[in-house]
């Protein structure tokens, strides 16, 4: 970034250049459109979506969550695609190296910041993934049910694309069902609602 200049201080420099490239989220297109239908929605559109959505539903989980720190690795779940790329969640061949290449992609961009800082944000990144406590259960229920939500809204236009079949959704949607069963509810009327109008096949 030659147009950058130096503050003088390190650790303010290495802060503002992540800031910097962490701008890139909005260059990444994801699978899923607007509901409006004018485009693809970008990483950054979808991280703040899924973060507000956090501030909303929390009525609903079973067990108590901290929504500060779930709005936390909602805004930084996805961080890693500047470098990985966005993977269609229901790519299976793309899904067999995301983990690798999301973690080369984490080494990279983490080690910008200061140490402290790139260690805290890895750490709630990878307790988004490893979805084994509350809040990351909860913030992966939010991550699962956007686009959900979105292709409800859009005549499946995701699903349809990718000739999803209600199976392959039914497993993308598992969290919700044990983390979240009242919105699961919603989520079969749904389903049964996009089979009838093919937007997914049944098998």
């Amino acid at each position: 970034m030659s147009e950058f200049i130096k503050s003088g201080n390190e650790r303010l420099d290495r802060q503002l250049l992540f800031s910097a490239e962490i701008d890139k989220m909005t260059s990444i297109l994801r699978r899923t459109v607007l509901i409006d239908k004018s485009r693809r929605e970008n990483d950054a559109e979808h991280s703040w979506h899924i973060a507000t959505m956090a501030m909303l539903f929390s009525e609903y989980a079973p067990e108590p969550v901290d929504i500060g720190r779930v709005v936390q690795m909602c805004v930084v779940h996805d961080l890693v695609e500047i470098y990985a790329g966005d993977t269609f969640a229901y790519d299976v061949k793309g899904n067999e190296d995301k983990a690798s290449r999301e973690k080369s992609a984490a080494d990279k961009l983490f080690s910008m910041l200061p140490k402290e800082q790139g260690e805290m944000i890895r750490a709630l990144w990878e307790e988004f993934d490893a979805r084994d406590t509350a809040d990351s259960k909860y913030a992966a229920c939010m991550d699962c049910l956007q686009p959900f939500l979105h292709n409800t809204l859009t005549d499946g236009h995701t699903w349809n694309e990718g000739k999803v079949n209600r199976k392959a959704v039914e497993g993308r949607m598992g969290i919700i069902k044990e983390y979240l069963p009242k919105v699961y509810e919603w989520i079969e009327k749904n389903l049964d609602n996009a089979v009838e109008k093919g937007w997914l096949s049944v098998i």
